[in-house]
């Protein structure tokens, strides 16, 4: 079994205490021939970018992404504006990158932050692309980002239903991502901090080989998201791996004052 470590980091907010466990793990998978998912799992940022285009043109864009946001997380105070200046920075590296020429080259950017700027902190999920947020809360879970791509407009119009869509030929195809030629604003979408949250970032690799029921299967199975994160790669992997995999799991406990 594949073993992950997973941090540990207390916060201090205005009127509360939380303490953080995460754990990040990616894998190429066992059809491709190298990872063009990229990660950053450091307070109070987590992003999955998963790339794509050209043989190495999707890791050139998943990485300059993750490389701008993790100037961003190491601020230690993330914003909306400052991710969104990030990604403009992002696509200007893509652009300029002499092995990123192909128009297809881009990356999803899908995660999660912790914004303490108000009197009030919230986790703020933020998406492009079809990588996923997941929250597992009084023991269900829900996908809460939307994906962004052609199936989920055919489901959303009524046209596809989502065990259609499980199989359809244009799985794969996203209908926005971050690229060379424009900047994409992300979707955010609110959350209160409750205790016993735990949060799943991940790429389309785990999706593909896992139902939402399967990931809170393993988020049930193991309280350390060490252990949650290696078990739902191996799974995936076992379930034949068909592309590069990364997940993330946060856990988040309220410790008070």
């Amino acid at each position: 079994m594949t073993e992950v470590v997973a941090h540990t980091r207390t916060v201090e907010l205005p009127h509360d205490r939380l303490e953080l466990v995460w754990a990040e793990v990616t894998d190429t998978g066992r059809r491709r021939e190298i990872n063009q998912d990229a990660v950053l799992a450091e307070y109070p940022l987590f992003v999955v970018a998963d790339g794509m285009g050209g043989h190495i043109g999707g890791e050139i864009a998943s990485a300059s992404a993750v490389e701008r946001l993790k100037a961003v997380a190491d601020t230690g105070s993330v914003s909306k504006k400052a991710i969104e200046k990030a990604l403009q920075r992002a696509v200007k590296d893509i652009a300029s990158h002499p092995d990123a020429t192909d128009e297809a080259t881009g990356t999803t950017v899908t995660g999660l932050y912790l914004d303490d700027s108000g009197a009030r902190p919230a986790w703020i999920a933020l998406n492009i692309g079809d990588s996923r947020v997941y929250v597992l809360r009084d023991g269900m879970i829900r996908q809460v980002t939307t994906d962004h791509s052609v199936v989920q407009e055919l489901i959303a119009s009524g046209k596809l239903t989502p065990e259609e869509a499980e199989n359809h030929p244009y799985g794969n195809v996203i209908t926005r991502a971050l690229g060379p030629s424009e900047g994409v604003v992300p979707d955010y979408v609110r959350l209160d901090v409750l205790d016993g949250d735990r949060f799943v970032v991940c790429s389309d690799g785990l999706t593909k080989e896992l139902t939402d029921y399967g990931i809170q299967h393993f988020l049930d199975q193991h309280s350390d998201p060490g252990a949650a994160a290696a078990a739902m790669l191996d799974a995936a992997l076992e379930n034949g791996g068909r592309d590069n995999i990364t997940v993330i799991v946060v856990n988040v406990r309220r410790m008070g004052i």
